[in-house]
């Protein structure tokens, strides 16, 4: 058996998506593959196969914590990176 190409992390949209609207800073691809990486792993899995499926059956509640969650393990990410780059 082998995993299905569909099946993904849902945070990686979420990760992705709060990157591309609101740092406004220009970063390397290398960096934003880091801080990527970073966040990913500061964050709980959510798998799923489908978009839709948590557009349908995820709680607004639910969604507004994963994007808080997002948010927090962005900025620490971002901070670890950027104090790194200093030395």
């Amino acid at each position: 058996m082998r995993l299905d190409n569909n099946i993904h992390n849902y945070y990686e949209h979420l990760v992705l998506d709060y990157i591309n609207t609101r740092l406004k800073k220009q970063y390397t691809d290398n960096f934003l593959a880091d801080l990527i990486c970073l966040t990913l792993n500061r964050l709980p899995t959510r798998y799923i196969r489908h978009e839709v499926d948590m557009a349908f059956y995820l709680p607004q509640s639910e969604r507004m914590d994963m994007e808080f969650l997002v948010a927090e393990s962005l900025k620490a990410s971002l901070a670890f990176l950027e104090q790194r780059d200093k030395v």
